[in-house]
């Protein structure tokens, strides 16, 4: 029996928006006759998703990720294929499907822009008819992961930008849905909300078995949450696997950059490469041999600055967009 929370099958959007012709008898053509442009948003995107388990769906700007999770969360109704959340077409079966899914769109509220945010708690404890002792426990824990109660009685427009996804975090949470779409969640935030933004997310995968998909530009982001990364470019999936198979697979691998008293002793350290300046540089793709080597060199009196360098996660990306590498949807 299969344990996928989220299966897409062969999505595929197509938007046909109006093409306006410019001056006023383009206008009015426009009204009388319109002309419709075809945008292929996604293209036959095909990838599962398993209980508990918390992937990033990367892309450049246009590559279809938005339009991919509005699709998973029912929003849109895709042009061809299927998805299935929990067993469910969400498309399809709307209201059903809002009960067991929680989102977060970016810079987009979900609280009431002009309500304190515990009442905004409240009309959606209505809203999914919540029992009263299950939302009191389920705000409480939030509060003690979140520091909510140190804002919630402000309304979002008086909100910090972190303040407020924060509390749209633990609207997205409160029905206690199993599923979590997260669309750029930290965008604008500083590093210390951001890290307490993840680590409550990591506690949500693997303390209370959540399934979550992230989208998000911040690669440090991907780096310290992420196993698995599904790639999209032109609305397509060009790579489905894990992110150290990713970096592994498309990375040019690493190098050490060592300033030492005298370098004669180390020419001959196997992974040598060049001397640039004042600098002996190493370089291999085995992460065996690059601890190996780190040991050794911080073992030696004559070595004064280490730096190990590795690939940037952006650059690798930008290496499988190029190739356009299409392996086998998961």
């Amino acid at each position: 029996m299969s344990n996928a929370a989220i299966e897409a099958r062969g999505l595929k959007k197509v938007f046909t928006p109006a093409v306006r012709q410019p001056g006023f008898k383009g206008t009015v053509r426009s009204l009388i006759a319109p002309e419709h442009a075809e945008i292929v948003a996604v293209e036959d995107v095909s990838f599962t998703v398993d209980e508990g388990e918390l992937i990033a769906l990367l892309g450049p700007n246009g590559a279809g990720k938005s339009t991919t999770i509005k699709i998973l969360s029912g929003i849109l109704t895709p042009t061809a294929g299927e998805a299935r959340i929990a067993g469910r077409i969400p498309y399809r079966d709307r209201i059903a499907n809002a009960h067991h899914i929680g989102a977060v769109f970016g810079q987009r509220t979900q609280l009431w822009w002009d309500l304190p945010a515990t009442e905004s708690f409240s009309v959606l404890r209505d809203i999914f008819k919540t029992p009263s002792a299950d939302h009191a426990r389920r705000l409480a824990e939030l509060d003690g992961l979140l520091e909510l109660s140190a804002f919630w009685n402000r309304s979002p427009r008086h909100m910090s930008l972190g303040q407020r996804v924060r509390a749209d975090l633990a609207a997205a949470l409160l029905h206690d849905p199993p599923i979590v779409f997260l669309d750029e969640p930290t965008i604008g935030m500083d590093a210390v909300v951001k890290e307490q933004v993840r680590e409550f997310l990591r506690y949500q995968v693997t303390e209370r078995g959540r399934t979550i998909v992230l989208t998000t530009h911040d690669m440090s982001e991907v780096s310290r949450l992420a196993e698995r990364v599904v790639l999209i470019n032109h609305g397509r999936v060009v790579y489905d696997g894990g992110l150290a198979e990713l970096q592994q697979d498309y990375g040019s691998g690493w190098q050490i950059r060592v300033v030492v008293d005298d370098d004669a002793e180390l020419r001959g350290v196997p992974g040598f490469l060049a001397k640039e300046g004042p600098a002996l540089v190493f370089g291999g793709d085995d992460p065996d041999e690059q601890r190996r080597l780190i040991r050794l060199l911080t073992e030696l009196d004559v070595v004064r600055n280490l730096e190990v360098r590795s690939d940037d996660l952006e650059d690798i990306m930008a290496t499988v967009y190029q190739r356009r590498t299409l392996p086998a949807a998961r």
